[in-house]
């Protein structure tokens, strides 16, 4: 469960060929406060799981040696739970990895200011899974980001028809459990 909520808090794409897309310069401050605005998967998840959960904001810290500290918060069936991990820096600068390197985050900055899609590749339970998340450093929706992230999700074969725009929660703040 704690990998499911990992997955739709971060969540994102896998086998991402990086020079289809820009990449996060290293000038790029990913840090700081952010809102999950939409996310797809190329897993179909059950519509009434997610009916029954909001997202609240999610805060992202760097560490010594370029790592990132990822804290958000879901509130699921109205219970806070509260996720933490640490995206281990790679090679690339895109490129990010968790679980002892078993999962995959590439962060690719938006043609929309303020936006970045988070492409996550991994297993959850030995299924492999590719999921792609638009976050912004608000919570207002914006509609030129939402088209920007339907491309990525195309050119990845996701199906854009399955993305879900979340519930933003107030409800649920980071430390707040």
């Amino acid at each position: 469960m704690k990998a499911l909520f990992l997955s739709f808090g971060l969540g994102l794409l896998a086998a991402l060929q990086a020079q289809a897309f820009p990449t996060v310069d290293e000038d790029e401050d990913v840090t700081g406060m952010w809102y999950l605005k939409a996310t797809a998967s190329d897993k179909k998840i059950p519509d009434k799981k997610l009916g029954s959960v909001s997202v609240a904001s999610m805060s992202i810290k760097t560490l010594e040696g370029g790592n990132l500290q990822v804290n958000f918060s879901v509130l699921v069936a109205g219970q806070c739970r509260e996720v933490s991990t640490v995206l281990e820096k790679t090679d690339q600068p895109d490129k990010y990895t968790f679980y002892g390197g078993k999962q995959v985050l590439y962060i690719i900055p938006s043609a929309v200011e303020d936006h970045f899609i988070f492409c996550h590749e991994g297993r959850i339970h030995g299924h492999p899974f590719r999921m792609a998340k638009l976050v912004g450093r608000d919570p207002d929706f914006n509609q030129e980001a939402l088209e920007d992230f339907q491309n990525v999700v195309r050119a990845e074969g996701l199906n854009a028809e399955s993305i879900f725009i979340p519930k933003q929660s107030e409800s649920c703040p980071l430390g707040n459990n």
